[in-house]
């Protein structure tokens, strides 16, 4: 065995550590396998057969498939050997909206779901999982693309919380705060030019509470869709916290209000849900018509 064969078997296993699988062979037999992959990234303008062959199996399986160019690959390979195609390994499976609600109904909680638009930088995405989890959420909800998935960072990120916490991905974030409305759920979005302070927002009741990404906050669609528009209270002379930051607060605020039992007879005002959750009343105006 030469030295290059050793340096090559070396770097395999941190590769492999950081839930990133390089090369055909390697992404054929994983997809083989059925794998968790968050996402395959492929060549750009690259018309090679076996390439082709790893999108469609990736696609038919439901996986985000993203071209890229040969930089981008380079800088995301660990073994300098991609062959034009790179894996992330997701570090869990993703579960879906309706399990999120079910678990919270079987403990007789009201549910507490923290959504995600667009989240793309991991970091951010791993403290939102470790704070959601220590507040008591129920769940995650992030989108199926233009967001961080569960990776090797993100689960680093979140010190464990990763392993603790539900997270579901979505191909449509304002069709599923159009459906949580519908079960019951009330959709708290954060943003700067809120008309209440999160503070002062009723938060009693199945609440979802969307984070919007670190440049932009919740794109218009997301915004459209929320009952309520909050801000978070600066006091200092830094104008504005990032994103994970701002998801610590507002599930700190959700948790102080949160219930320890789900009414189980009718609503407060009188009406029913779907999924049995009351929507509370609330003197906070709604943003939509």
């Amino acid at each position: 065995m030469g030295m290059k064969d050793t340096e090559s078997r070396r770097t395999l296993p941190e590769a492999e550590a950081d839930g990133i699988i390089e090369g055909r062979n390697a992404v054929i037999e994983a997809l083989r396998t059925e794998t968790a992959i968050d996402k395959i990234y492929l060549a750009k303008g690259e018309t090679d057969k076996t390439l082709g062959h790893i999108a469609s199996k990736a696609r038919a399986a439901g996986i985000v498939v993203v071209e890229a160019d040969r930089r981008k690959l380079d800088n995301m390979s660990r073994t300098h050997a991609h062959q034009g195609v790179i894996a992330l390994a997701a570090v869990r499976e993703y579960v879906t909206v309706d399990s999120i609600l079910a678990a919270a109904a079987e403990k007789g909680e009201a549910p507490l779901l923290v959504v995600c638009d667009e989240i793309s930088d991991p970091h951010n995405l791993g403290a939102i999982l470790r704070t959601a989890e220590c507040a008591g959420a129920h769940g995650v909800v992030i989108p199926k693309r233009r967001s961080a998935g569960l990776t090797a960072i993100v689960a680093k990120t979140s010190a464990g919380a990763v392993s603790y916490m539900p997270v579901a991905r979505v191909p449509n974030i304002p069709a599923l705060l159009k459906e949580l409305k519908k079960q019951g759920v009330w959709v708290f979005g954060t943003a700067a030019d809120g008309n209440t302070t999160l503070y002062d927002a009723d938060l009693k009741g199945p609440a979802a509470i969307v984070i919007g990404s670190e440049g932009d906050g919740m794109t218009r669609l997301v915004s459209e869709n929320c009952d309520f528009l909050v801000s978070i209270p600066m006091k200092g002379r830094i104008s504005s916290l990032n994103a994970s930051a701002a998801a610590s607060s507002a599930c700190c605020a959700c948790a102080a209000f949160a219930e320890p039992t789900v009414p189980t007879t009718s609503p407060v005002d009188g009406s029913s849900t779907s999924s049995g959750f009351p929507r509370p009343v609330t003197n906070l105006p709604p943003i939509y018509c």
